[in-house]
């Protein structure tokens, strides 16, 4: 199979633990640019948490938001917000539950508490800034995706409450919130209709929960070394960790590199 795009996650398959870009991933990416073989970023982050690695890269197509948002070449190609009633009724769920939330639109994201320790901790994590306090910001910007602070036992409640929204664990401490048939997977496929590229021709390497959908669904998904032992399943190969060269030695065992 010739394979003709590469989706690439963020968090622990083109950044390592440390958020750092590894000289061998940034060497193969620039490869795969002069082979005019098309990358796109895949993640659940949002566009301005990002966006210096796009910079970096010198990229300029995404799927955020788990799937909700996608860019194409700069231009914005598929929507998908969560209902406001929705998010009136998240909301609502959690505070009673004294739960916050982190509600994200593509242009920021605002938390409706301030300085909650699980909402610090998180982003620490993430080597990125907690997002500022704006109570009613839910209300004033469409909302592709809620960033939801419980913790695993704490779940099931949202669960059993919400069926046109989805739960996606990334943090001991937090769920990606995004609507239900939300994924990856169906960002990639506005990528795909647009460039009419067949998902057996498309390839994508992935490490999280948030990325079983999309390695199942292109013709050679990709899990990393250091992937989560749930999603390794749904991968057709194992590459090896991030830290170790795993996206360029992927790309060599397809012959992309």
């Amino acid at each position: 199979m010739t394979y003709k795009i590469v989706f690439i996650d963020i968090d622990g398959t083109l950044v390592n633990e440390e958020k750092q870009i590894p000289n061998d991933a940034k060497a193969a990416i620039k490869e795969l640019k002069k082979r005019n073989i098309p990358i796109v970023l895949a993640t659940g982050r949002a566009p301005y948490f990002f966006s210096h690695i796009l910079d970096e890269l010198g990229l300029s197509s995404y799927i955020s938001f788990n799937g909700s948002y996608v860019v194409h070449g700069k231009k914005e190609v598929y929507k998908k917000p969560i209902p406001m009633n929705t998010l009136e009724l998240l909301e609502n769920t959690a505070l009673k539950n004294n739960h916050p939330i982190v509600f994200q639109g593509s242009k920021e994201g605002c938390a409706n508490h301030k300085e909650h320790a699980h909402i610090i901790e998180s982003f620490q994590s993430l080597k990125l800034k907690a997002p500022s306090y704006r109570q009613d910001f839910w209300k004033e910007a469409d909302i592709y995706q809620c960033l939801l602070f419980c913790e695993e036992s704490e779940e099931k409640v949202y669960e059993e409450a919400f069926s046109n929204i989805h739960f996606v664990r990334w943090h001991p401490l937090s769920m990606d919130v995004i609507p239900t048939g939300g994924s990856k997977a169906a960002g990639i496929a506005q990528i795909l209709n647009i460039l009419n590229i067949d998902p057996k021709e498309a390839v994508a390497f992935g490490d999280g929960l948030n990325d079983k959908e999309m390695l199942s669904y292109v013709g050679m998904g990709i899990a990393m070394g250091n992937a989560h032992e749930d999603i390794k399943p749904y991968a057709k190969f194992i590459t090896k960790h991030v830290d170790d060269g795993g996206l360029a030695y992927g790309l060599q065992k397809i012959s992309l590199l």
